[in-house]
């Protein structure tokens, strides 16, 4: 093999290396779901994909985690599917700036949350006029989400109301402290954090309908959201279903990625999917017959199609 050849690849070789032995799971904030599930990947691919060391990563969510993969760096990464929409066709907070990425798995709805307490007296989208309102943090999905949200119920966000940009377990702090009357989470179910605060003694948490906005939602957005409920019983002290929009959970990783090293990811999270049950139960949604296109806007990585064909699925 001439000289520039056999560098070539080793060069190669060398970068197929770095993502197999060095592989970093962008999360969330540690009060959320995608942390947990980060977590239970990370300890999951260490001990199960022979070479492979995977680290959880704290980060500000969905658009943080899209901006580390466009980084170049080896990262797998947790995100909603608008979000990583946004990333592929390099539009708002992407704009100039396409991430080339490829869907891993489709993983557990992302349930909108318009949380508050019933001592502020808010009851519906329209209470939230002349409020201070978290929309979740700089970085996340749950803010893009929130915004279109508060949009489509026929609000300013900027104008109506006094927005706070904070993450799920500093809006819990904060509406303890009566610092906001109310905030906006998407994430899995149960969230840690809307858990602690439905746990508070002294407190009634309530939570607030919202599902009829999802049409407005996607005339302006795309077909990416649709109605869905958080039941009862999931946190304490609610008095009925909650109305939600939801949106498709993906891991999204880099179409750079090794197809044999997108194999193994995926084939270690079915191989050991009650490991990461024990970890959080949203696990659970993951199913082959969920893998298919039509739940992604991101295109199937191949090494991902190859395994969940394998299995019998059908990526269309």
């Amino acid at each position: 093999m001439r000289l520039p050849k056999l560098l070539a690849a080793l060069a190669l070789a060398a970068s197929s290396s770095v993502f197999a032995q060095n592989i970093s799971i962008a999360t969330g904030g540690t009060g959320g779901v995608y942390y947990p599930m980060g977590g239970g990947l990370a300890a999951v691919l260490s001990k199960h994909v022979a070479g492979m060391q995977a680290t959880a990563e704290v980060t500000g969510g969905s658009v943080d985690n899209l901006n580390l993969i466009a980084s170049g760096k080896p990262y797998v990464a947790f995100s909603m599917v608008d979000a990583a929409l946004d990333a592929a066709r390099g539009v708002d907070k992407f704009t100039g700036r396409k991430v080339d990425l490829r869907t891993l798995l489709v993983l557990y709805p992302n349930r909108m949350h318009v949380v508050t307490v019933e001592s502020t007296g808010i009851k519906t989208m329209r209470d939230l006029k002349g409020r201070r309102v978290a929309t979740g943090s700089p970085g996340s999905a749950t803010e893009v989400m929130a915004l279109r949200l508060i949009e489509a119920a026929g609000l300013d966000p900027n104008k109506d109301m006094t927005r706070e940009r904070l993450g799920v377990a500093e809006s819990v702090n904060a509406i303890k402290d009566k610092k906001v009357d109310a905030f906006f989470w998407v994430g899995g179910l149960p969230t840690a954090a809307v858990t602690d605060l439905a746990s508070t003694p002294g407190t009634k948490i309530r939570m607030i309908d919202h599902a009829e906005a999802v049409a407005a939602m996607n005339k302006k957005h795309g077909d990416l959201y649709y109605a869905d409920t958080i039941p009862r019983a999931t946190y304490s002290g609610m008095d009925a279903d909650n109305k939600i929009a939801s949106v498709a959970n993906i891991l999204v990783v880099s179409a750079k990625m090794p197809d044999d090293q997108a194999y193994k990811i995926v084939k270690a999270v079915f191989d050991h999917q009650k490991d990461l049950i024990a970890v959080h139960k949203e696990y659970a949604s993951v199913t082959v017959p969920n893998q298919k296109q039509a739940s992604s806007p991101i295109p199937f990585h191949p090494g991902a199609v190859k395994f969940i064909r394998e299995k019998g699925g059908k990526i269309e």
